[in-house]
């Protein structure tokens, strides 16, 4: 007997028109499995730290034991290099494999993303690499998405939106930072927004975000205490601030991407081996600056009490960039965003010093200056200000800064785009590509799915009728979303913008088509 294809034209038109609330429910199941598999990320990453200072300073009270712990790091480097080799999706941050997915370029399993990325994210930050575990959260949240969907057997558009639902829950469970977990889907993973992925996304993170905090608490991130408002005359230093942060965000792209090159340029060294470098500069800088190994959050503490030179400032500055490069370019399991984050926070420190020392500016605004640049760096190397902006207020946990947040954002984004950078999620996307030898969709031509594209102000689509529109080849418009109300289309249906267009495509052929239409409802100023 033929097999049926769940994933039919019938099946998937009719599917698209009821499963609002089913997949707002189902986003909060995802948002459980995914919080609660941070959850335990997060846990043993702490536990793994927590072994790491006791072996290091057991090493340092006994001399003799400082080789048994390179040797060591060796053989540690040794298994993650055999897991990236084994399954090479769970290398880096895991968010352009998820990107890659949606898009349908990349098919991940689930089940050995999970076990391996888990395995190789504690045993490379448990070593002190520079790497951070919010990546790895949203890969991981993104594999249960996927796992409730292969298990209940959902259909393929069901799919992505519980993939984008765990990767937001992800986000969420990792920083206690739901708003951001959802504003991240939308404009970096998405970049459009969709009333179906705002509303999975959100049950998922919300969900995922009250689960961490039942284990962490309701505190944010990082403690902030006693930070006042910045005064409204010393706005010129937020936008001098943030063309610095632009360039150095601008920087940092250009040399994590030189930097990967570089390693892939070793060929000499096995795939299992190429790890070392980064977990035996780990082990030198155990002993000589410990500052500077794992995401950071220790280093923002101390920022924040003031109790660090401004000589030191610069040094650690200096040696947390180089380290970030050695320990992201290898390709080891663990994300870049606290890493960043870190680096922002030491470069508003520096710039808040100067301020004082040199401009008698008022001591009590480091912090401020601190809680900018994070925001301001994030925004120049992932080119998501609306991201940026909520996250670094849910981390802080203070609405006070919002409008000062939004500034250095806008600033930094505007920097980084007048330098032609790319995104740096952007240009990550291409390389896992590449190094995967994908060129082409993966997909099946008898499956269908529903592209959702929105219409932008002044784009090639905005005020024509369709029938004048020179739609992709193999894909059919089945409905027009404006505002509440659905629109069936025809010929002489005029298209405005704020409209988002449902269309019905081959999945082999979603990506593409995808690409093209969001062209065409592009503003054209930004083409």
């Amino acid at each position: 007997m033929a097999k049926i294809n769940k994933n039919n034209t019938y099946n998937t038109l009719s599917h698209w028109h009821k499963f609002r609330l089913k997949l707002m429910l189902e986003g909060i199941v995802v948002g459980i499995f995914a919080g609660f598999l941070v959850v335990f990320y997060r846990i043993i990453l702490d536990d793994a730290e927590k072994l790491r200072t006791y072996f290091l300073n057991l090493n340092i009270e006994k001399g003799l034991l400082i080789p048994l712990w390179f040797l060591i790091l060796i053989f540690l480097a040794y298994i993650v290099g055999i897991l990236v080799k084994r399954e090479p999706l769970i290398s880096g941050s895991g968010i352009p494999q998820v990107k890659a997915q949606l898009l349908g370029k990349l098919e991940m399993n689930w089940v050995s993303i999970v076990i391996k990325k888990v395995i190789g994210g504690f045993i490379s930050i448990g070593a002190g690499l520079s790497l951070g575990r919010e990546g790895p959260s949203i890969q991981l949240g993104a594999a249960m998405g996927q796992g409730f969907s292969r298990i209940f057997k959902r259909l393929k558009i069901e799919e992505k939106y519980l993939i984008t639902s765990g990767s937001s829950a992800g986000l969420a469970a990792a920083f206690n930072a739901p708003l951001a977990g959802v504003m991240f889907s939308l404009e970096e993973v998405h970049k459009h927004f969709s009333p179906l992925i705002l509303l999975s996304a959100l049950s998922a993170s919300l969900t995922a975000d009250f689960i961490s905090s039942h284990f962490f608490g309701l505190k944010p991130v990082f403690s902030f205490e006693n930070v006042g408002t910045l005064p409204l005359n010393s706005y010129g230093y937020i936008i001098v601030l943030g063309i610095i942060v632009g360039i150095f965000g601008v920087f940092y792209n250009f040399s994590l991407i030189k930097t990967q090159e570089l390693y892939s340029k070793l060929k000499w060294i096995p795939v299992e081996f190429k790890h070392v470098i980064p977990f035996l500069v780990a082990g030198i800088l155990a002993f000589t600056l410990p500052q500077v190994l794992g995401g950071g959050h220790g280093l923002i503490d101390a920022l924040t009490e003031g109790s660090i030179t401004m000589k030191m400032l610069m040094i650690v500055l200096l040696v947390k960039f180089v380290f970030s490069m050695i320990s992201y370019g290898s390709g080891a399991p663990g994300g870049i965003f606290f890493p960043l984050l870190v680096l922002g926070a030491l470069t508003g420190a520096i710039y808040g010093n100067v301020l004082v020392h040199f401009f008698n500016f008022s001591p009590e605004y480091i912090n401020n200056f601190i809680i900018l640049a994070m925001a301001g760096y994030f925004t120049a190397i992932v080119r998501a200000p609306i991201t940026g902006s909520i996250l670094i207020t849910e981390m802080t946990g203070s609405f006070s800064h919002l409008l000062s947040l939004t500034i250095i954002s806008l600033v930094a984004y505007v920097v980084a785009d007048l330098l032609k950078s790319a995104p740096i999620y952007e240009s990550l996307l291409e390389r896992v590509l590449k190094s995967n030898g994908i060129y082409e969709t993966v997909g099946d031509s008898k499956s269908k799915t529903v592209l959702e594209v929105p219409v932008c102000i002044d784009c090639e689509m905005d005020g024509k009728q369709i029938k004048d529109l020179k739609l992709p080849k193999d894909c059919l418009l089945v409905a027009i979303k404006r505002g509440e109300k659905e629109i069936i289309p025809r010929g002489d249906t005029v298209i405005y913008s704020g409209d988002c267009l449902n269309v019905l495509v081959n999945e082999d052929k979603a990506a593409l088509t995808n690409q093209e239409l969001l062209e065409m409802g592009r503003n054209l100023d930004e083409g």
